[in-house]
């Protein structure tokens, strides 16, 4: 019996302009700064403006909302000036542009202004000026594309900071890397901050005493501390951490969450024999994490890792209100991880 030909898949629509990192960006008539990330957005269209200074100090920039945009404004920013200065305008909101912007940004692709460099900001939350996203990413006005997705996952807070000692050229040790990310797990403004500081203020490597000296309470208070020794067994420390964190203001939901994370990514791990790269890759983890996942598993047995992940599991829906005491529920499950023993309720 013959077959019905196969149907070729839809080919998906690729961007026919460059691609440029957050960290090095460059100017061109139109830079379309995209997605959800405000940080590497406001670094991407701060490094824009710095580049284009340093060609010439005498640079003129502008600000345009595009959700409160005025006719005419566009054109009037961009235009030459009596003695030729070059432009740079800083155009906030297109997720949320007014139509009045959107049919005059199009109709700009169509000639920019010499000298003019336009800065659109789309933070992807909506699809309002898809339009105007559809003509620049086709090459309409000459433009380029920084890409800014969303830094959600732990690996990702990890790149992006040691993304930023790379790009000053500055060493710092893994595991104090690791207590940064982990103390600023929350909020990737302070973790940029944070990186910063150190950048500015330590002239030599970065250690983990350095980290321990600038930012010690929130190292000691992390949740991660309280996942890491709860699950190395370390019970009366993993309890003072516990009561650290909590005293500290933590929440316990991400508490939870975090030692739910490492017991699932143990679970993962345990097990395999593959090199770390070959794990790593085939379960969308960094080499490090598998290698402090199978350190992780030293002294866990298959039954009391299944043991700790039920009574993870059991903890989250406690502390998201299945019970009203929800610092019981994180103090029984530490019990369980650090003595590896169940608890009878």
């Amino acid at each position: 019996m013959a077959t019905a030909p196969r149907r070729s898949a839809p080919a998906k629509s690729r961007s026919a302009i460059p691609q440029l990192s957050w960290r090095a960006p460059q100017p061109a008539p139109i830079v379309l700064v995209s997605g959800p990330e405000e940080v590497c957005a406001e670094r991407a269209i701060a490094g824009v403006r710095d580049y284009l200074r340093a060609e010439d100090a005498s640079l003129e920039v502008s600000d345009v909302r595009a959700d409160d945009y005025a006719a005419g404004t566009l054109l009037s920013v961009t235009s030459p000036s009596l003695f030729g200065e070059p432009r740079l305008v800083r155009v906030s909101g297109v997720e949320k542009c007014s139509d009045t912007f959107l049919a005059e940004a199009i109709s700009y692709l169509a000639a920019p202004q010499d000298g003019a460099t336009v800065v659109l900001r789309h933070t992807g939350a909506t699809v309002r000026g898809k339009k105007l996203l559809d003509a620049v990413r086709a090459g309409e006005g000459g433009g380029v594309e920084i890409a800014c997705p969303a830094v959600k996952r732990d690996s990702d807070r990890f790149d992006f900071a040691a993304g930023e000692f790379q790009a000053a050229k500055k060493r710092i040790v893994p595991t104090a890397l690791r207590a940064l990310v982990s103390a600023f797990a929350d909020d990737l403004t302070e973790l940029a901050a944070a990186c910063q500081q150190l950048i500015a203020d330590v002239p030599g490597d970065i250690t983990d005493q350095v980290v321990e000296r600038y930012y010690g309470g929130r190292v000691e208070t992390s949740a991660f501390t309280v996942a890491d020794t709860a699950i190395a067994g370390r019970y009366g420390d993993a309890l003072i951490a516990l009561r650290h964190a909590l005293a500290s203001g933590a929440d316990p939901v991400p508490l939870v969450a975090a030692i739910a994370s490492k017991l699932r990514t143990m679970a993962r791990v345990a097990g395999s024999r593959e090199p770390s790269a070959a794990l790593a890759s085939r379960l969308g983890l960094k080499d490090w994490q598998v290698d402090r996942a199978r350190r992780d598993l030293s002294g866990w047995s298959e039954a009391t890792l299944g043991m700790a992940i039920q009574a993870a599991a059991r903890a989250d829906a406690e502390v998201k209100g299945g019970s009203r005491d929800s610092v019981f529920a994180l103090e029984r499950l530490v019990t369980v991880i650090a003595t590896r023993a169940p608890f009878v309720s």
